[in-house]
């Protein structure tokens, strides 16, 4: 790691502890040697997977999310269990949104969702060649189930009727690793 850019961490104070998140108030040390505050949440990590039917349809979700008050088109997604691999995850994830088994999962990326002030990091996937069956939402979990051909995703990123940056990353991944438009 580049010196000139490293923050020490001088002490770390967990503030809170919910069902999801920690989150830590630190103390850090600047490279100009100044000391200030972070505030860090730490998130087990999560998954998104883009699922694309035989028909060339991705299966979207749609679902109320309260931080943004409003119900949100997304792709399907969840965290990772303790020690769970994010392949592992990302099928359970499948099964229990849109009821999709069996295909074949393909890792399109991996990025961090707001680093400024969060660790969570989150696996991508496209899904492709899967059955569908009944889906089992979590308990806690109410969802529309949404298809759409890839170029009406596309408009509905261009006209803010998806706003999901997981969702956005993922369409156009996929629409770039299928070559579609």
């Amino acid at each position: 790691m580049e010196k000139k850019l490293f923050e020490k961490k001088i002490s770390s104070k967990k503030i809170f502890t919910g069902k999801i998140i920690e989150l830590y108030l630190d103390e850090v040390e600047l490279p100009n040697d100044k000391v200030v505050t972070r505030e860090k949440v730490k998130h087990p990590g999560a998954v998104g997977i883009v699922p694309l039917n035989r028909e060339g349809k991705i299966i979207l979700v749609k679902q109320f999310r309260y931080p943004t008050n409003s119900a949100l088109l997304e792709i399907p997604a969840g965290k990772l269990g303790k020690n769970e691999n994010a392949a592992d995850c990302a099928r359970r994830e499948l099964k229990e949104e849109i009821g999709a088994v069996g295909g074949k999962i393909i890792h399109l990326t991996t990025f961090y969702t707001s680093p400024g002030f969060c660790d969570e990091i989150l696996y991508l996937y496209l899904a492709i060649g899967f059955e569908r069956k009944e889906n089992n939402p979590d308990e806690d979990e109410f969802l529309d189930i949404v298809e759409l051909k890839m170029k009406d995703s596309l408009a509905y990123i261009n006209s803010g009727k998806i706003k999901d940056a997981k969702t956005i990353i993922g369409i156009l991944l996929s629409r770039d690793y299928l070559n579609l438009i």
